[in-house]
């Protein structure tokens, strides 16, 4: 098999375990598109569409395990792109970007697998939201790959450095970029993160970019987009996602405007999005202090001399409740499906 064009598509030097001991009748593709049961994969003899085998779909317990975007997968060899595959195996995710699915499920849903960079975008309009930031920082932190904030919009914004001031303090030690498709600024610096080898993934709300961006660096209009509305609220334009190759090296994976994104097991993410915090709560007077009545109380006399936002704050205590509310609520569903597991044991063994 070519192995320079799963270079180009970013084959890792640890998968190569599995490119060794593939079977003569199987090649390795990654997956750049999701249709319910069809997946489009991109091979060394171009893109070809396939299924699961029916031992990989009884295998699969939940979503999450279902190939999603990014993943490698093993497929039967064809010889033309009009054949069907067949995915016999998924190979183990270095990454993955995810969060909770919508409705009071607490299932996780898969956004991209293996990237090494997030691309995490908030236009400069009225789209501006420091709490939600806030949020995607937390599972760009959760995901193992590398977040980095982009500013889009930047030539409708006269207001750009108090902006930018209000994100580096929810965001320290994450590289910021102020962009303009229109102008072109800040595109160059884009380009920097993007070579042979890397996936990135971009995420955010409807309207703040995205597609746009990716079109600039592929160079074509291959992805739709739509103008702002009068509201200054974004216009779905992106309905799937999807994988693309850069001419220049590079692999970008765009996604659709989420208007719902709820956080997902990310206690470690969680941390790391708010280590200020942390560390203000490490100078408590109490170690199990709630910030609310106590005394000599570190977070609360920060939020009172202004070195803490309470908007911050009150946005730190809301994920935390969430975080603790969907680990409950995951740990009570493990615990039914280990019960229906036993009884199921228990009644072969009986048989």
């Amino acid at each position: 098999m070519d192995y320079s064009t799963l270079v180009n598509l970013g084959f890792d030097n640890s998968l190569n375990k599995y490119l060794n001991n593939l079977e003569e009748e199987r090649i390795i593709g990654r997956v750049v598109s999701v249709y319910k049961n069809l997946y489009k994969i991109h091979t060394s003899i171009g893109e070809v569409f396939g299924t699961l085998s029916g031992k990989v779909s009884h295998s699969i317990e939940n979503k999450s395990q279902c190939p999603a975007v990014g993943d490698w997968v093993v497929i039967s060899k064809i010889i033309s792109t009009e054949e069907r595959a067949v995915i016999y195996d998924i190979l183990p995710r270095k990454s993955k970007f995810s969060r909770k699915e919508c409705g009071n499920s607490p299932e996780e849903q898969i956004i991209a697998a293996n990237i090494d960079i997030c691309f995490i975008c908030m236009s400069l309009n009225l789209n501006f939201n420091l709490r939600r930031l806030e949020r995607y920082i937390t599972m760009a932190y959760e995901s193992g790959a590398a977040p980095v904030i982009l500013l889009t919009k930047a030539d409708i914004c006269d207001d750009i450095d108090n902006l930018l001031s209000e994100v580096e303090a929810v965001s320290p030690g994450i590289p910021i970029h102020i962009l303009s498709v229109v102008s072109g600024f800040g595109l160059e610096e884009l380009k920097k993160y993007l070579f042979q080898g890397k996936t990135a993934v971009f995420i955010g709300s409807s309207g703040v970019g995205k597609s746009s961006l990716i079109n600039v660096l592929i160079g074509n209009e291959f992805q739709s987009t739509n103008e702002i509305g009068n509201d200054d609220k974004g216009r779905h334009t992106t309905t799937n996602r999807e994988l693309f190759m850069l001419p220049e090296g590079g692999i970008v994976i765009d996604t659709p405007g989420m208007r719902e994104f709820h956080i997902l097991d990310s206690e470690e993410g969680f941390d790391s999005t708010f280590t200020d915090i942390e560390n203000l709560a490490a100078d408590c007077k109490f170690s199990n202090c709630s910030h609310v009545s106590e005394p000599d109380c570190a977070v609360k006399r920060a939020i009172e001399t202004g070195i803490l936002s309470l908007d911050r704050f009150n946005n730190y205590i809301k994920l935390k409740k969430e975080l603790e509310f969907i680990a409950k609520k995951r740990a009570k569903e493990i615990e039914q499906l280990n019960k229906k597991q036993t009884k199921k044991t228990s009644k072969k063994y009986k048989h």
